[in-house]
């Protein structure tokens, strides 16, 4: 699309990209249980996601992932995913409304009962330089932030500072929940030897997303929640954030 530029050397028309943002609906087992607005990419990780941070697969494991429920993928405009599990997840229970792009825990009950069924983890602890180094790489990866400036970011790295995998969404919870269902999908959970980088703020969500996707270390490029950090000494996540010329902080 075309945009009229605005500035100090006048007024202009510029070519420009905005990012996509279309709802989509998971299913588990042939029930709907929610609708969340997402950048379209990576949906059936997505979806495997939300439902493991959400607790609903149990300990089920994924037998396929497919776009559409009772039509074809094209008449639900590629925007329904179902997963299944052969019927061994416990029977789900549907979000009370729709998930925002801003807020992936709109509508549940209680935020406790995302955390009441998690243990602590046993993590090691990652060096603050090299968690100020991996923020500054992931950066660089941002390909559609780079192009739009309008999405999050979320990325896995290792004890040496290599970033195994990027994933980019409007939602900053999306992103993260691409994340952990790409390492279901691969049978790489959990990964408490992983660090997990958001951008953005780090939320009670942020940190009970990577405490149920067993990463022991989160970083964030702004500051965490009185309650996220409560979350993360709950879940022993070590918690780092506030990232500022070359500075971070260690909740």
């Amino acid at each position: 699309m075309f945009v009229q530029r605005f500035g100090p050397t006048g007024q202009r028309r510029r070519p420009d990209e905005v990012i996509v943002e279309e709802p989509m609906t998971i299913q588990l087992d042939g029930t709907k249980v929610a609708t969340t607005m997402r950048t379209p990419g990576n949906d059936y990780e997505l979806a495997v996601g939300f439902l493991h941070a959400e607790g609903m697969l149990g300990n089920a494991a994924v037998s396929s992932v497919r776009y559409c429920a009772d039509g074809s993928a094209l008449e639900s405009e590629f925007n329904t995913v179902t997963v299944e599990t052969g019927g061994k997840a416990p029977t789900p229970t549907p979000r009370l409304g729709s998930t925002s792009s801003s807020c992936g825990i709109c509508g549940a009950d209680a935020i406790d009962e995302l955390t009441d069924r998690l243990t602590p983890l046993d993590t090691e602890p990652f060096d603050a330089e090299l968690l100020i180094e991996v923020a500054e790489n992931v950066r660089e990866r941002q390909e559609l932030f780079s192009k739009t400036g309008a999405v999050h970011a979320a990325a896995t790295f290792d004890q040496d500072g290599k970033i195994w995998l990027v994933r980019e969404d409007i939602g900053r919870h999306n992103a993260v929940d691409k994340i952990v269902g790409r390492m279901i999908l691969d049978g790489q959970m959990p990964s408490p030897e992983l660090g997990l980088y958001v951008s953005g703020r780090a939320s009670f969500e942020m940190v009970q997303k990577a405490w149920a996707g067993g990463f022991g270390t989160i970083v964030s490029v702004s500051a965490p929640s009185a309650l996220a950090v409560d979350t993360a000494h709950a879940g022993n996540v070590t918690l780092a954030g506030f990232i500022r010329d070359g500075e971070i902080n260690l909740y």
